[in-house]
């Protein structure tokens, strides 16, 4: 039996294996990160992760799928909690900055994803992977601002997966110049410029002081 593994599940110890290789990644990047790495870090031998996994290709996907699950299993019982559309869609950006919110370890999400970007160029699966996750990542604003042309919030106009897709973008683009500690982009102008251009985009107007203190 491997170490740590008495008394627990199929399921925990899978689970176990991918948090534990969502960390490794998030430290050493994709390319660097090795089985044996990953077998230390949950304390199991690597012939066990091999056992689950079958490759680590196949790990890493999993991994990196994993570690967005649990990205939108938290923002949606985030946004279960808030009534307007236009409060759901401040707290989807807010979510999205890194270094905003340092209880959510932002940093080491978007690390994740920069993993995906870089290892999509070349890798087909990863490819496969990054189009289902970003398609979600755009239909989750998409489907905000429909909600908002429904109850009135927002006005009709552009269509909706277009406002998702340029919103996202926007979005993805900021947040990499402040991973990169851009000193012109920190945090705080971040959210502030995305909820502006937002506001602009979707048609609802948002006061500089109120952008600059949400």
């Amino acid at each position: 039996m491997a170490r740590g593994a008495r008394g627990k599940q199929p399921k925990d110890r899978r689970q176990e294996i991918l948090d534990a290789a969502a960390v490794v990644i998030t430290q050493r990047g994709m390319a660097d990160t090795r089985i044996q790495d990953i077998a230390e870090r949950c304390e199991v031998s690597p012939g066990l992760i091999l056992y689950y996994f079958e490759s680590k290709d196949r790990l890493l996907v999993e991994a990196l799928t994993y570690a967005n699950d649990q990205f939108y299993l938290r923002l949606s019982r985030e946004l279960r909690r808030i009534g307007t559309a236009r409060e759901r869609l401040e707290r989807v950006i807010e979510l999205s900055v890194p270094g905003l919110m340092p209880e959510f370890e932002l940093f080491d999400e978007w690390a994740m994803w920069v993993e995906i970007w870089v290892r999509a160029l070349r890798d087909p699966a990863m490819a496969s992977e990054r189009e289902a996750l970003d398609r979600r990542w755009r239909q989750s604003i998409s489907d905000i601002v429909r909600a908002g042309r429904e109850t009135g919030e927002f006005p009709q106009g552009e269509d909706a997966d277009d406002l998702g897709r340029a919103i996202s973008a926007m979005i993805d683009g900021l947040a990499v110049q402040v991973l990169m500690r851009d000193p012109v982009m920190t945090p705080d102008t971040m959210r502030r410029l995305c909820l502006e251009i937002s506001g602009r985009l979707i048609g609802f107007t948002v006061e500089p002081a109120a952008a600059a203190t949400m």
